[in-house]
This record gives C-alpha cells, sequence and structure tokens, in this order.
C-alpha cells in the first residue's frame, strides 16, 4: 500500500511540480516591455502589412571582406554614420560605442555597423587604421565604405538617420549624431543620441530588452 501511495504520489506532483516551474520560467523570461518599431509601413495586400524593414546592402569592411545584409542575418545590430577624419562628434560618438562594443563583444547575436559618410578618403586602411584606435580587434564592430550614392541612400531610405534631400554629389554631406537600433528581421527599433553618455545607457538597456523578446518568443515557439 505504501509504494502504491509512493507512485500514485508521483504521478500527481511531478506534473504539478513541472506546471508550476514553467509558469514561473515563462513569466520570468517575459520582457518587461516590448520596443516600438519605426518607420512607414508597408502594404502588399489588403490587411497584410509588414513594417519598414532595412533593404539589401554590400559594403566593404576594414578587413577588405564584403558586409552585406546576409552578414546581419538574424542578429541585432546598431547603425551609425561618421567618417575617420571627423573632429567634432565623431570622436564622441565612437568613444561611447565602444562602450557598447564592449558589453556585447561576446554575444555572437550583436553587431555594430558604422558606415563612413566620406568614402573618398576612408579607404579599407584608413578604416583598419580607425577601428584599431577604438581597440576592434574582432568582427564584431565593422567600419564600412563603398559607393557614396549607395550609403547615403541606406542612411536615408533605411535607417531614417537623414531627412535630407540630396543625390550624393560633392555638394551633398550627411553629418549626424543619431544611430539606430535594428532587431533580426531587419526593423528599425529604436533612435538615440550617440554623443549623450545617458541615451548610451539606454542603448544598451534596450538592446537587452530586444534580446529577452526574441528569447521569449522562442520559448513560445519551442513549447
Amino acid at each position: 500500500m505504501l509504494n502504491k501511495n509512493k507512485l500514485l504520489y508521483g504521478l500527481i506532483f511531478i506534473p504539478i511540480a513541472f506546471l508550476a516551474w514553467y509558469l514561473v520560467s515563462y513569466q520570468t523570461n517575459k520582457p518587461s516591455r516590448y520596443l516600438a518599431y519605426f518607420g512607414p509601413k508597408h502594404s502588399n495586400k489588403i490587411n497584410d502589412s509588414s513594417y519598414h524593414t532595412i533593404p539589401y546592402f554590400e559594403f566593404t569592411n576594414q578587413f577588405n571582406e564584403k558586409v552585406n545584409s546576409n552578414t546581419i542575418k538574424n542578429k541585432i545590430y546598431l547603425a551609425e554614420f561618421f567618417f575617420t577624419t571627423c573632429k567634432s562628434i565623431c570622436p564622441k560618438m565612437n568613444s561611447n560605442l565602444k562602450k557598447v562594443y564592449k558589453t556585447y563583444k561576446n554575444n555572437r547575436n550583436f553587431l555594430i555597423l558604422s558606415h563612413t559618410v566620406y568614402p573618398e578618403i576612408d579607404s579599407v586602411n584608413a578604416l583598419l587604421d580607425y577601428s584599431n584606435q577604438y581597440g576592434v580587434t574582432d568582427k564584431k564592430w565593422l567600419f564600412l565604405t563603398g559607393q557614396k550614392k549607395d550609403l547615403y541612400y541606406l542612411a536615408r531610405k533605411g535607417y531614417l538617420l537623414n531627412n535630407e534631400t540630396g543625390n550624393a554629389d560633392e555638394n551633398d554631406f550627411i553629418h549626424t549624431q543619431n544611430i539606430a537600433l535594428i532587431d533580426n528581421e531587419r526593423h528599425i527599433r529604436g533612435f538615440y543620441d550617440a554623443t549623450d553618455s545617458l541615451e548610451i545607457m539606454r542603448v544598451i538597456q534596450e538592446i537587452n530588452l530586444l534580446q529577452a523578446e526574441y528569447d521569449y518568443k522562442n520559448i513560445n515557439t519551442i513549447h
């Protein structure tokens, strides 16, 4: 009789304990809030809308390697526009971004993409020298160059970081302290002033929130 009672106890208690553990774990992993989506929605069908996404791109990094939309597939990343000879906002921006880089250096699902707005002078070697100044020794923080028209199109129409009109000629120039947070589906989820230390703290907080959002989705998918 005693063994039967133990068996009955196990059959009842163990499933209840597992359910309780699952519910606690489920709620613990739920993000405290969700980040907004930025940019216009695109609709191809009635009642079928999708959020603005970053268009396909292809540039060259400081290691003379091609970087394109496949590079950032399933990754969260920050997008910045700068130039290596800038003496005003860029040093402050990249000093702050270095804090983000160091925080997520070992996170395989995170990147920083810094695009030059002055490709005429920012060669691959110039970008490599510049990245070394910030202690970048890996491919977690990529400094990119390419055709000016492609870089400027992406800044304006892709990342929505500049609303001025221009045709990327010699008289056109983009200079912004703003950066964008992009999720792993190429949606814009935040804008920040990279010269502001408090904003950088918010960046780190919201990267964590975005990661928690995806972790939570994965748990729901598995179960």
